[in-house]
């Protein structure tokens, strides 16, 4: 198949329209070779935001007249409003639609040379103390089924690691045993089963079994962390609600930095460990990264304020 360009788009009869953006996008997403739903979802919602961006630019009423310049304008627009990951996600997202389109010949692929933006070297977070941890936990009231499960999902993520989107997606039946340990299933990010664990210590385990005993239903099948809200009552508790969730506790708890979030508890239980002695292997499993150069930037901060050379400036 020759490729597209503007020059001879003209001769294609398929056409983008106002009217059939809609179909052409769920087309797309039909058509993507992902392994699950959720995989399909994020990218039905990032295509939504470049439609969301052209509409509200005005350059929707001009699909067929695009250019690899509006691209570069949508990726303008994402940098002053999203973190780099996720406007590498959208971005990402963007230029499959557009090579889709270019194979079906229904228009050339404008977004191919747009490319990411670079990641900053290490994280963006922040991790806490133990001390720090400790006066979260402090004040989450725990005399009722909330300020339990509260306790139990901030307590998890700070002795486990556990991802936001890995405790939303945990459900009770994912509690299981293995060599002779209490372990916790999890579907980490980007997977598509439930094939890696963190095992569970008395100290995260016995929160959640509290938390179990005073939530008035407690099927295998049913999440492991359920809202309380009437309108989804039930239902596994959403990403956004456990970070939002964590942030309120944190600010109660007077820790108001921008650079401290949900995701700090993940950091600050890697650094712990490694702090306590854990090997780059051990870490590694626990975190689980896929690439040990991610664990290894633990390390190389722990090493480099341990042995840092302003310590050996005084005058």
């Amino acid at each position: 198949m020759n490729e597209l360009t503007a020059a001879n788009f003209a001769e294609v009869e398929k056409k983008i329209t106002a009217e059939n953006i809609e179909g052409l996008m769920q087309k797309f997403i039909d058509a993507l070779d992902v392994d699950s739903d959720n995989s399909r979802k994020t990218y039905k919602r990032q295509i939504k935001q470049f439609f969301q961006f052209l509409s509200e630019t005005g350059l929707i009423n001009g699909m067929n007249n695009l250019t690899v310049d509006d691209i570069v304008k949508y990726k303008h627009f994402l940098s002053e409003r999203v973190s780099t990951t996720t406007a590498n996600g959208y971005l990402t997202a963007v230029r499959k639609f557009y090579a889709w389109l270019e194979a079906k010949k229904i228009f050339p692929n404008i977004a191919k040379t747009v490319k990411n933006f670079k990641k900053d070297k290490g994280y963006k977070r922040d991790d806490l103390s133990i001390l720090q941890v400790k006066k979260i936990l402090a004040e989450v009231r725990r005399e009722k089924e909330k300020g339990l499960r509260d306790y139990a999902i901030i307590n998890l993520m700070a002795r486990t690691g556990l991802r936001d989107i890995e405790v939303s997606r945990a459900q009770i039946k994912d509690i299981r045993q293995k060599g002779g340990e209490t372990v916790l299933y999890i579907q980490g990010k980007g997977r598509s089963s439930k094939s890696e664990f963190v095992v569970l210590t008395e100290g995260s385990l016995k929160p959640i079994q509290e938390y179990l005993q005073e939530r008035p239903s407690c099927n295998s099948e049913e999440p492991l962390f359920t809202s309380i809200a009437n309108r989804n009552k039930g239902q596994a508790m959403t990403t956004r609600s456990i970070s939002r969730l964590v942030k309120e506790v944190m600010r109660k708890a007077g820790i108001t930095s921008s650079k401290i979030s949900a995701h700090s508890l993940r950091h600050t239980a890697i650094t712990i460990a490694i702090d306590n002695g854990a090997s780059l292997v051990e870490a590694q499993a626990m975190a689980r990264h896929a690439d040990p150069k991610t664990t290894m930037q633990y390390f190389h901060n722990k090493k480099r304020i341990e042995n840092a050379a302003e310590k050996r400036i005084d005058f």
